[in-house]
Formats: structure tokens, sequence, C-alpha cells
């Protein structure tokens, strides 16, 4: 029995069935419409739906495996890349091996794009790419869980009640990662915590890092060896623009004034479609050191993550802007300024922290 048939990325012979089910989807073929045909009248959405279906079906006739579907992905990630960023950068990506399978523990900044760029840097280095960690908040709308599993996403089951449901879902969720990196040799992204770091701050949660742990531990492998095992490198992607900022700046203020925030049914939804297409000026990814034995304690590797995703990062103009900015100092960066113009006038101080908190994070790393 496949003991991770519920959570895990679908298989090669498990693609056409799922792309065929995919295009009767009406849901998924009024989102395609809604995303590149929203500014067309109306009374043209059913031959609108009947055009869309009949390109997709089309498309999907000689895509028969996960790595046929991810090709096409490619070609889109190159079109996105040309129209939102103005350059995107790889550091560290020559210290990866092949065939080696690594656990890439990333910081979170844009739910679709962060391991759409780390996936596109491996597929550059002719390296594999991720299993990509999603939670199951994302998978409201059948048609989602069906396009992520399809590009190799599994799922992390965060709306899991009671302790004993969680203690299975975390189970469930180690053994898989476990089984992928050490078995599979195939490469994982993970984010360091539950959720995107709104306002620019990155810390790793230590129950990830226990959740890592769990499988190993039944076996009774000492945490050191554990750890080193997963052969985990963690990475900092840096976006010059991040093109939710105004909204996550909604968000914060908010919670802030009125000490909470519910979010719209599908506004996770509407959080990636504007990743994808936002503006992002340059984007850098940089893949920190192998993390090998020698920590003893869940908080201590914490600490080395926290370290190397912090001073690894890639200060982008606008992260410096925002300190100046912050400290009354005259804008650095006059694009910055132009945008902040754009951005609400009581959301514009969470803005300006959103961007200065990780240069702020990395000068205290750094003058410690």
């Amino acid at each position: 029995m496949d003991q991770f048939h519920d959570i895990r990325p679908y298989n090669d012979d498990e693609v056409a069935e799922v792309l065929n089910n995919l295009v009767e989807m009406p849901d998924f073929i009024n989102t395609i419409i809604g995303f590149r045909f929203a500014q067309w009248p109306k009374f043209l959405k059913v031959p609108l739906a009947f055009c869309v279906k009949l390109a997709l079906k089309r498309q999907i006739t000689n895509i028969s495996n996960v790595h046929e579907f991810q090709m096409r992905v490619a070609s889109y990630m190159e079109r996105m890349i040309k129209t939102t960023t103005t350059n995107v950068e790889y550091r560290g990506i020559e210290k990866l091996e092949k065939g080696v399978g690594y656990l890439f523990l990333s910081n979170h900044r844009d739910i679709a794009m962060d391991p759409a760029f780390v996936n596109y840097g491996l597929y550059l280095a002719e390296l594999n790419t991720v299993r990509i960690a999603i939670g199951d908040n994302l998978l409201r709308r059948p048609f989602v869980s069906d396009l992520m599993r399809l590009n190799k996403s599994f799922i992390v089951k965060r709306s899991a009640n009671g302790i004993r449901e969680m203690m299975a879902a975390f189970g469930q969720l180690s053994a898989y990662i476990t089984e992928s990196l050490t078995k599979d040799q195939a490469n994982i992204w993970i984010a360091q915590k539950e959720g995107r770091a709104k306002d620019g701050l990155d810390q790793t949660d230590p129950a990830i890092i226990k959740m890592f742990f769990m499988s190993q531990k039944k076996e009774k492998v000492p945490f050191s060896y554990a750890m080193a095992n997963l052969k985990i490198v963690p990475v900092s992607i840096a976006y010059e623009y991040d093109p939710c900022a105004f909204d996550k700046a909604r968000e914060l203020h908010q919670k802030s004034t009125t000490g909470n925030y519910e979010k719209a049914e599908f506004e996770d939804i509407d959080s990636i479609k504007n990743g994808i297409v936002g503006q992002k000026g340059k984007v850098v990814v940089t893949f920190g050191d192998v993390i090998k034995d020698g920590f003893e304690t869940p908080e201590e590797f914490v600490a080395e993550v926290d370290r190397q995703i912090i001073t690894n990062y890639a200060i982008q103009s606008t992260n410096e802007a925002a300190l100046a900015l912050q400290q009354g100092l005259p804008s650095t960066d006059s694009a910055f300024s132009s945008y902040l113009e754009r951005c609400p006038e009581n959301l514009k101080e969470t803005v300006l922290a959103m961007y200065a908190n990780p240069l702020k994070q990395q000068q205290k790393y750094l003058n410690k």
C-alpha cells in the first residue's frame, strides 16, 4: 500500500488522467479566463471557455509524465522572468552535486515564486527539480491541488485537528521527506516556518526541525546524525520589490490596530496570482552550505539555519533606501521613492519596515 498516497506528488502514470480531468473542471477554466481575459466583456465568457478548453486539450496531448509537464511550466517561467524581473541571479548553486538529494530550507516571501525560482535555478544547472511542500490551506479548490501535485508538490496537513491527528500527519510528512531524500535522492523545498515572513524578518520555527527528526528518531538515530543525513541547505531569496507588499502591509496594519485579520476565502489564490504577474525587479537566490553534524539540539540547529539565511540574504537597493527613510535620511533610491508614492499613507511605515528589516537583521548578525 502507498503510505503517502494522500500527500505525495502525482506519479508519471497518473499525469494523463489528472490533466484530462482538469480541462473538464469549470472552476479551472473560469479561473484562466479571469486571469488572462479579465478585461473582456462578460458576454464572451461562454465562447472563451470553449476556446480555452480547446487550446488546453491541444497542449496536454503531448504531456504524459511529470518531466514533460514541468518542461511546459519552464517555458511559462521563462516568459514570466522576462516580463516581471530585471535580473535573476543565483549564488552558491555551483556547490551542489548531481545525484544528491538536498533539503532546501528557505526563507519565505512569496507562496508560488519562492520554490519556482529555486526550481528554475536547479533546472538551469541541470540538477533535479524539487518536491515542494505546500500547506493544505492553499488547496481549497480541487484544481489548485491537482496543478500543484502535477508540479511535484506534496501536502502539509496544517488543518489536522487534535494532538493524535496532528502527530500522525507530522509523522507521515517526516517519513515522506526522509524517504525522498535518502532513498529517492530527490530534492525537497520547504519554508523555514509556516506562512510568509510578511514583516521581512526571517526566523526558523524549531517545530519544523523537530518534524524532520521524527521518523529517524523512531529508529534511534541521534539528532546530529539524523540532521546530517538530510543534507539541509539554507536558502535565502531576496526580491527587490515584493508584488504583494501592500497587501501584506494591510494585513499587518489591521492586526496591529484591531488585533485580528480575517482572510477572504480565496485570498491566498489571489496572492499566488499577484506574486506571479507582479513586478519583482532584481531577484537573488543564494544557496548556503550543507549543514553537517555537530548540532545536538533543534535550537542549536535553528540558530545555524537562521545565521546562514540572514547573512546570505542579498541586500537590495530597496532595503537600503527603506532603512535610510526610517532613519530620517534622504532615500538612496529614486525608484523606491516613486514606488512608495503609490502606497496608501497609513501603510507606508509598515511597508518601510518590511523592506528595512532584512538589512537591520543582517547588520545585527554581522555586528555580533
